[in-house]
């Protein structure tokens, strides 16, 4: 609080509010003694019963504020009575003033104190300022049962996510005291997504907590080795990581061995938003549940796993990868509402739209004999097509009748949903893998004719929680094999039993006197053969073991 030798009396060095705050006061005190004379005339010269001075200020006093007339009631002139109920309205509308100017602002102006909201803290996380939707990374957190602490400079968003439920406060992230409020020595981990101010928040974090892992959100690659420096233990540029996850996504086809029998096959389901496996476990889902069907492998969020812990939960864009007849994948995918069934493809020409820091890393993680075609409407980023990728003669231009794969990484989503709804209306074959900012953007992608949608704030989201728990984000693969091979290692063994998800392969089915059987609990006798699937560095080293 300033002192009083502080505050300036000269007019031009008052705020708004307190020349408001000024003409109140003089206002009040006017009307007031207006009010007071007046009666005092009154009472003397027209109900001739004179009162002091004093007097006729306590019953104007009285009048005001509603509490009584005092001994002076009733009045006999009508000009007295007018002028007892123009005060007691008067009274009335200084009360609804009164509210406005000072008593409202008064607690509006109030410190907000969201600490004595928060649960006691230890071995928590922290996250200083987060710009990719706070509440879907809130709700990941929450969902895997992680406890933190927000710390948002943003005073009303503080207060808005506070009441919503969330442990939030409001705060610098910068400032140790603010960051020693949400218990940064008993943490274990600090998020943070903050541009320019993340280096501040990182190095004032760690004087306070060396022990910290310290996960940041970065624009662009380049700020990396930077980070490190500093004691960033993990570095993540949304859009780049999301740009070659769509490019892994469409490059990662199914290949069958020649030796392979035409009674297995493998399909790509992809769960819709809407999908009665919304929000299902792997273990609990009705195709992990089939007797003759096995699940390879399944892309959550862009990230494979191979194969998928039961634990992991389906949303909406996870794309299962399943072994088996092919009549039995049709026919337990059709029972299944909310979910689409497709083949793997191979791709030989894509178009990436978009040559930011995520088409850029799409078309980095593109593997060799896969040709690419670059838009792009600034020539500074050197595409092999400048122009507006939402307009039709740019996407003829990229050849994108002969493409077999579009990646859109452009900067909007708008532009994104445009770009898709184009492409597709130009070349209905071609697999579209859109990205989108904004979670909620990611169904009207679909409806626009995207195969496959990754969202910045679900992924970003989705990544923190994978270091939070220390999972591994496999390496980029070239494909996904299924091959035939004798049964003998395997003897006594059932299906379920064989395959080793430690190394990335897994047994989808047994041979047995030339009839296929894909039953999880059929067991293997030394004279079968068993179809294996898994990456094409996991069949290598299955290859190698049974050897």
């Amino acid at each position: 609080m300033r002192e009083l030798r502080d505050i300036s009396l000269d007019p031009d060095d008052l705020t708004q509010r307190q020349r408001l705050v000024v003409v109140y006061a003089v206002s009040l005190v006017s009307v007031v003694l207006t009010f007071t004379a007046v009666y005092y005339w009154g009472m003397a010269n027209l109900e001739g019963r004179p009162r002091t001075a004093l007097q006729a200020f306590n019953t104007v006093i009285e009048t005001l504020t509603t509490t009584g007339f005092g001994a002076d009631s009733p009045w006999e002139t009508p000009w007295m009575n007018a002028l007892v109920a123009t005060i007691q309205v008067s009274g009335v509308v200084i009360g609804f003033v009164t509210l406005r100017v000072l008593v409202i602002p008064l607690f509006e102006r109030t410190p907000m104190n969201l600490d004595d909201r928060l649960t006691p803290k230890r071995d928590h996380v922290v996250v200083a300022e987060y710009r990719h939707d706070t509440e879907v990374l809130l709700d990941e957190l929450e969902t895997l049962d992680v406890d933190y602490v927000l710390v948002e400079s943003d005073d009303d968003e503080a207060m808005r996510l506070s009441d919503d439920g969330y442990q939030a406060i409001n705060g610098d992230p910068e400032d140790g005291d603010d960051l020693e409020r949400a218990s940064i020595r008993d943490a274990s981990v600090l998020i943070t997504d903050a541009g320019d101010e993340t280096a501040s928040i990182v190095l004032t974090a760690l004087e306070l907590n060396e022990g910290l892992r310290v996960v940041s959100f970065t624009p662009s690659t380049r700020q990396k080795a930077a980070l490190a420096e500093i004691g960033v233990d993990r570095s993540v540029a949304p859009h780049s990581l999301i740009g070659q996850r769509l490019a892994e996504k469409a490059t990662t086809p199914v290949s069958v061995g020649d030796h392979a029998s035409s009674e297995v096959a493998i399909r790509e389901i992809l769960v819709r938003r809407g999908s009665t496996l919304h929000g299902v476990s792997v273990g609990e889902s009705p195709l992990a549940r089939h007797p003759e069907l096995t699940l390879v492998a399944g892309w959550f969020d862009g990230q494979l796993r191979l194969p998928p812990s039961p634990e992991d939960r389906l949303t909406p864009n996870t794309v299962l990868v399943v072994a088996g007849p092919s009549d039995v994948i049709d026919e337990a995918a059709g029972e299944i509402s909310g979910v689409q069934t497709t083949r793997g493809r191979q791709h030989s020409r894509v178009v990436v739209a978009g040559l930011g820091e995520g088409g850029t890393a799409a078309v980095e993680a593109l593997p060799d004999g896969v040709e690419a075609t670059t838009v792009d409407q600034s020539p500074a980023n050197d595409p092999d097509v400048v122009g507006d990728v939402t307009e039709p003669e740019t996407l003829e231009a990229a050849g994108i009748e002969d493409a077999t794969a579009l990646v859109v990484t452009v900067n909007s989503d708008a532009a994104a949903l445009l770009t898709t709804a184009m492409a597709r209306s130009l070349s209905p074959g071609v697999e579209i893998l859109a990205r989108v900012t904004d979670t909620e953007k990611a169904s009207a992608a679909f409806r626009a004719g995207a195969d496959y949608v990754l969202s910045v704030q679900r992924v970003s989201a989705r990544l923190v929680a994978a270091e939070i728990h220390g999972e591994r984000v496999m390496d980029p693969v070239g494909q996904i094999r299924l091959v035939r091979a004798d049964a003998a290692p395997f003897a006594g063994q059932t299906v379920a039993d064989a395959s080793d998800p430690e190394h990335g392969w897994t047994v989808v089915g047994v041979v047995h006197g030339g009839e296929m059987n894909t039953d999880r609990t059929a067991e293997i006798a030394a004279g079968d053969e068993v179809f294996v699937a898994g990456t094409d560095r996991a069949i290598r080293e299955f290859e190698q073991a049974v050897e």
